[in-house]
């Protein structure tokens, strides 16, 4: 297959997140095997305007706020005709793409913001990209569709793509890399946030409700940049949390992987979420997750099993759950057990394959009218 890749970075931007890191984890394994990829994406001030990454021939075309109003007059003027199908990843204002004249068009999507984009961006802005994703269900109903969670899948639904279009898809992650290593477990109660510092990830939630745990020698770790820090290191001082919450910054794969293992819980409040691949990470370490009973995040715990689901919002019993595992190390381990098996059935390799299945019926399909 020829496929043409629409997103709006790819995984060199200094702004890439989890949206393009599934998306060469994907698409790069299916460039080194018999297909052809190329990706056409945004770019940053002094970047090459063509490179090639994990097998992906890329094309870059503007930045983060011009790519929008250049994409498709870059795809009409040097990549129209090429493909076999175009693979639009929704992941932030859609480009509509099933306008672009493709052969075939698919769209890709990790998630959509709907109204959690007012917890995020200005009025103006948030009402900008809520106006946008508003027409997905007149301008894609007819294109089929590759969702990473039910969730996602119920989402589309509801904006009016028919079931029949969606093929869910679950992400991968590296089992080999995230490994178990009881050694580095915290001999003291230790609890992490791994993730960007925004506000609509609940990161304030996290902390009121390690305030409310009640367990005094416990620490709070928090990884992750953003423009939401001082906020968030404010709120710690004002609960007299002192020096039980690290503020870490951003931080290495190495040092991801050590704080991964020596949690005694991952905790996560976002209220939405494609998926929860952290999550994920955090199981393939052997640690339980403790979070928000949201959409996306509650296919990546399972309740009880390899970790706790609570209510969107109620720091009390989030905070109940932290106290459940921080007194019992027993308890710990043996969530984290089952969530290590839990983990090793995401591979990215099954998701490639899966995707390549996908479109290979796409293709063979006759194109709706």
């Amino acid at each position: 297959m020829r496929i043409l890749l629409v997103n709006w970075q790819d995984r060199e931007n200094p702004q890439a997140g989890g949206a393009e890191i599934h998306l060469h984890e994907i698409f790069g394994r299916l460039a080194t095997q018999r297909h052809e990829v190329r990706l056409l994406c945004g770019g940053w001030p002094g970047c090459p305007p063509r490179t090639v990454l994990d097998g992906i021939e890329v094309f870059r075309a503007g930045t983060r706020h011009s790519f929008p109003l250049r994409a498709h007059r870059y795809f009409t003027e040097h990549l129209h005709g090429w493909c076999d199908v175009l693979v639009e990843d929704i992941n932030k204002i859609p480009l509509y793409t099933p306008r672009w004249g493709a052969n075939r068009t698919a769209a890709l999507v990790p998630h959509l913001f709907g109204s959690t984009a007012f917890q995020e961006f200005p009025a103006p802005l948030a009402a900008t990209v809520w106006l946008a994703e508003r027409p997905l269900g007149r301008t894609y109903r007819r294109v089929p569709f590759e969702a990473i969670s039910q969730s996602t899948a119920e989402d589309l639904v509801e904006r009016g793509i028919p079931r029949a279009s969606i093929e869910v898809i679950y992400p991968g992650i590296d089992t080999a890399a995230y490994t178990p290593n009881p050694v580095e477990r915290s001999p003291t109660p230790t609890f992490a946030y791994l993730g960007r510092l925004k506000k609509y990830k609940g990161v304030h939630l996290v902390i009121r409700a390690f305030a409310a745990m009640g367990v005094p020698n416990a620490v709070l770790e928090i990884a992750g940049a953003g423009d939401y820090r001082p906020q968030l290191e404010a709120l710690a001082r004002t609960l007299d949390l002192g020096e039980r919450v690290r503020f870490l910054g951003r931080i290495s794969e190495a040092d991801k992987l050590a704080l991964l293992r020596r949690a005694w819980a991952l905790v996560f409040a976002s209220p939405k979420e494609g998926w929860g691949i952290t999550n994920l990470e955090a199981a393939a370490c052997a640690t339980p997750v403790v979070a928000s009973n949201s959409p996306g995040i509650r296919e990546s715990v399972r309740d009880r099993e390899t970790g706790f689901l609570v209510p969107h919002g109620d720091a009390q019993a989030m905070g109940a759950a932290m106290r459940r595992l921080a007194e019992s190390r027993s308890l710990v381990e043996q969530l984290g057990r089952s969530a290590r098996s839990f983990s090793e059935s995401f591979t990215w390799e099954r998701a490639a394959a899966e995707t390549e299945r996908h479109l290979e019926r796409i293709i063979s399909e006759p194109a709706m009218a």
